[in-house]
């Protein structure tokens, strides 16, 4: 059973060494580590130089792009479903270990949370707000998932189940929100411009397109 309490985690290097007088090793000790790795082979300077590129241009656009992709090509939605670490292949993305793709349905509404830290998928959604790092946040949405969802202005029907997904350094999650109403007919960079950090955490929904 994976951890959803309905929940589960996720651990994307949001993981800073304490920032105190023994800071510096953690730097020395990566370094070294690094220049090792690059010199047995396993790594490459220039792989290591695309990942840290590829970080720093991460933001939430990139999950509603994936998100769009999803909406308008139903092979691209099944393929991101079931494996969605293979899929986004065609979004430029190698192997980043475990991810898992969460679709939101009138049925059930899923919630990521990273319980034990702040871990976040920061290649597909940047870097995380400053809430979800929040120990109210990381608690409490576990506990009383609805109640926190009301405080974000979330009201969802008795009948929706709340699934709350908790990352792990092994796992990381997105939401695939619902597609709105009045959307039909909308080119993916349009539909991209609808979707939102928070829908892809599970904390809102996409609002329809203004009239």
């Amino acid at each position: 059973m994976s951890h959803p309490h309905d929940h589960d985690h996720d651990h994307d290097g949001d993981h800073a060494p304490p920032k105190d007088e023994g800071a510096g090793d953690y730097a020395l000790l990566e370094q070294a580590m690094r220049e090792l790795l690059i010199e047995k082979g396993v790594i490459t300077a220039d792989g290591v130089r695309r990942m840290i590129e590829r970080l720093d241009e991460a933001s939430p656009a990139t999950g509603a792009r994936i998100v769009a992709r999803a909406w308008t090509d139903p092979a691209f939605k099944k393929a991101l479903l079931d494996d969605a670490g293979s899929a986004l292949s065609a979004f430029g993305f190698g192997p980043m270990g475990k991810f898992i793709a969460l679709e939101n349905t009138p049925d059930t509404h899923n919630v990521i949370v990273c319980t034990l830290c702040s871990c976040y998928p920061r290649f597909v959604l940047g870097f995380p707000p400053d809430w979800y790092k929040s120990t109210a946040y990381r608690s409490r949405v576990v506990r009383e998932p609805r109640a926190v969802l009301q405080e974000f202005g979330l009201d969802l029907p008795d009948s929706t189940r709340v699934v709350v997904s908790d990352s792990t350094a092994e796992i990381r999650y997105m939401v695939v929100p619902m597609r709105p109403r009045g959307t039909e007919g909308m080119s993916e960079p349009d539909l991209a411009a609808l979707v939102h950090r928070d829908a892809l955490i599970g904390t809102a929904v996409v609002a329809p397109p203004s009239p």
